[in-house]
């Protein structure tokens, strides 16, 4: 009799071990479709994000190699050096900064405290490329309410972006022109500067950084705030540069080092991906916890189905001493068990694909939104240091302050695939040929006469 009928019959006469051979296969199929469509709808749902915040590389002062070379004043970049590497094709677009003392001119009045006590119109400058890749402004926190933002093109204009208290204290509107000092309250030069644009800041407490009440800050040119101080090269103190592919990291900080040559000294250049770990690590959380899950049902199966297996063998050594003793091979023998495990798992796993989809999404998205709500539950309980203080004292740490508009992602999209469903299949069989591998052993040493005679 062929080996694949005498597979079928038995299969069908040992209805019980059948049942419970294709429920451990069953449960198989069921968890490792799941960890395997749960571990791509988080890698889908993390490319997603990537895609929308994209990478920023952060140029910043190396704050340690400051600290260790005893100097006293922050590091400056020159910002047609910053031009030469924001050109790079791998850049989307990029921005610099820098800041410095201006004074308002003319009467015009500050809506909260001076820069310097002395001098009752001082505040702060911030020379800038791009305004909508300012953090604040990038994030939505920040409101732009009428006017443009400041861009490239405006690269050395003295047009500025002032706050909306700024603008309500001396009844200023876009279109208006302002009179701005420079840094030194004594000194004499003053530079015209449009209003570009008026924004709202929603924060009534000042900074961290510089403890500048919101309602003071302005926004100029780059170009623009180092006419205005005299100096006779733009400078910069940061830069950022978004990445077209977040992939490209490792190439485009060897091309930036490289065009730079020593300018970067005293300054060192990081992937920001601060925003991108805030929203996803609910996913992360959630994929590991999916992928442990199905390797150890996986091995736990795998030890289930060796025994059933092996059970097998032994209730069934007269029939295979019979088979043996009529000219049968060994080969036959194994790949008639080798056939019924295939077909048991082929049913398992086609079973299992009609429901495992809706069933996966739901107690994913579950995990997710549970793994996200303890994240924004750390992050709403994040608390600034009070005014004044660095935060070391009360052991804040500033760099762990949340990232605005970076919500921990609470929801994946579960598709079932060819290639997920082939994975899952190749996983369900190899674990079932594993299973065979030891009663096949078995089989391999029967010798007929002493089944026969002997019962062994």
């Amino acid at each position: 009799m062929n080996f694949l009928k005498r597979a079928a019959l038995s299969l069908w006469s040992r209805k019980t071990r059948t049942l419970i051979t294709f429920s451990t296969f069953l449960v198989i199929s069921v968890m490792v479709l799941a960890g395997v469509l749960v571990k791509d709808a988080t890698a889908r749902a993390s490319d997603t994000a990537k895609r929308k915040i994209g990478a920023e590389v952060t140029l910043d002062v190396d704050m340690d190699a400051l600290a260790s070379s005893g100097e006293l004043q922050a590091p400056q970049i020159r910002t047609d050096m910053v031009d030469r590497i924001g050109t790079s094709p791998l850049v989307d677009k990029y921005t610099y900064r820098s800041f410095d003392g201006a004074s308002l001119k003319n009467g015009l009045k500050l809506p909260g405290k001076p820069l310097y006590p002395q001098s009752p119109t001082s505040t702060l400058a911030f020379g800038i490329l791009d305004s909508s890749l300012e953090p604040d402004f990038a994030s939505g926190k920040w409101k732009l309410l009428s006017g443009r933002p400041i861009t490239g093109a405006n690269r050395d204009d003295n047009v500025v972006l002032i706050e909306e208290r700024l603008a309500r204290e001396n009844n200023l509107k876009t279109g208006d022109r302002i009179t701005l000092g420079e840094n030194d309250p004594t000194g004499r030069r003053t530079a015209e500067f449009t209003v570009r644009g008026i924004y709202r800041d929603p924060s009534d407490e000042p900074d961290t950084e510089f403890q500048l009440d919101p309602g003071n800050c302005l926004f100029v040119t780059a170009g623009a705030l180092s006419k205005l101080n005299g100096q006779q090269t733009t400078i910069a103190r940061s830069a950022s540069f978004q990445l077209k592919d977040p992939a490209t990291y490792e190439q485009f900080k060897k091309e930036a080092e490289k065009a730079a040559g020593g300018a970067f000294h005293g300054f060192e250049l990081g992937l920001n991906d601060k925003a991108l770990e805030q929203m996803t690590g609910p996913l992360s959380a959630v994929s590991g916890t999916a992928t442990a899950a199905m390797w150890l049902i996986g091995v736990g199966a795998a030890a289930v189905l060796a025994l059933l297996a092996v059970l097998a063998v032994k209730q069934r050594r007269t029939e295979f001493g019979v088979l043996l003793s009529l000219g049968e091979r060994r080969g036959k023998l194994i790949a008639q068990q080798v056939a019924e495990t295939v077909v048991v798992a082929a049913l398992a796993v086609g079973l299992s694909s009609l429901f495992a989809q809706t069933l996966t999404e739901r107690a994913g998205n579950a995990l997710v939104r549970d793994e996200a709500a303890a994240a924004q539950h750390k992050l709403d309980a994040w608390q600034p240091p009070p005014p004044g203080s660095t935060g070391l004292q009360e052991g804040i740490d500033q760099n762990s302050a949340p990232v605005e508009g970076a919500d921990p992602i609470d929801k994946i999209t579960v598709r079932l695939d060819n290639g997920s469903l082939a994975a899952v299949a190749g996983l369900g069989l190899g674990i079932g040929l594993l299973a065979t591998a030891i009663p096949a052993a078995s089989v391999l040493r029967l010798s007929p006469r002493s089944i026969l005679s002997k019962g062994k």
